[in-house]
């Protein structure tokens, strides 16, 4: 997985040129399907892609198109997700998104969300984006709420760019770590995976030392 990741960032062109039409569209595909079936750590994708972007000469462009494609996928993808489970809410033959996001949803965090969404607001979207497997419980909280799509493209637009700015950063940062763009991908991934994978260990040994 991590090797697949390395190779398609390394697609995301150094410059605005031709060479685009590879690149930006298979970070546009990525993070689409990471946001529809969260198998792909989009947020490594965007990372990666702002570590090789950072060492283009110059780098604002690359950046902002970086930034461009991935924050509109991940509007797109979870505005897709939203539709399919609302869709699976009433009707039979699209049940089966609505039943798998409420499977992949820990029935404490899903609780969770539906109080925070009480509480908050569409406003509980944006922290949802940037904490990791938090999106899904609260997304599932706003369908089980009947939340209009309207007002979820209002909560879950500045996330996405939230969540796209977050991640970029953490790539820039990558990238000015070291002299050559693989390096900066590298230590772009790892962050990105060490920021996201620490929150559920944690998780689990506060959870392991109160059971015991």
């Amino acid at each position: 997985m991590i090797e697949a990741l390395l190779a398609a960032v390394r697609e995301i062109p150094a410059q605005a040129a031709p060479a685009g039409a590879v690149g930006y569209p298979s970070l546009f595909l990525l993070v689409v399907l990471g946001s529809l079936v969260p198998v792909v750590p989009t947020g490594a994708v965007v990372s990666g892609a702002a570590a090789v972007a950072f060492h283009s000469s110059p780098p604002a462009l690359p950046l902002v198109l970086v930034f461009g494609v991935a924050a509109l996928a991940a509007f797109l993808g979870d505005l897709a997700l939203y539709w399919l489970g609302q869709r699976g809410g009433r009707s039979r033959s699209g049940s089966r998104w609505l039943e798998r996001m409420r499977e992949r949803a820990a029935p404490d965090r899903l609780e969770a969300a539906r109080r925070k969404l009480d509480e908050h607001g569409v406003a509980v979207l944006v922290l949802s984006r940037l904490l990791p497997a938090g999106r899904l419980p609260v997304m599932v909280a706003c369908l089980l709420a009947r939340l209009p799509v309207r007002s979820f493209v209002r909560g879950d637009l500045p996330a996405c760019l939230a969540w796209t700015a977050t991640y970029q950063l953490i790539g820039v940062l990558g990238g000015s770590l070291f002299p050559e763009p693989w390096q900066g991908v590298a230590a772009a991934v790892g962050l990105t995976l060490l920021v996201g994978g620490v929150p559920p260990v944690w998780r689990r040994l506060r959870s392991a030392r109160s059971a015991g």
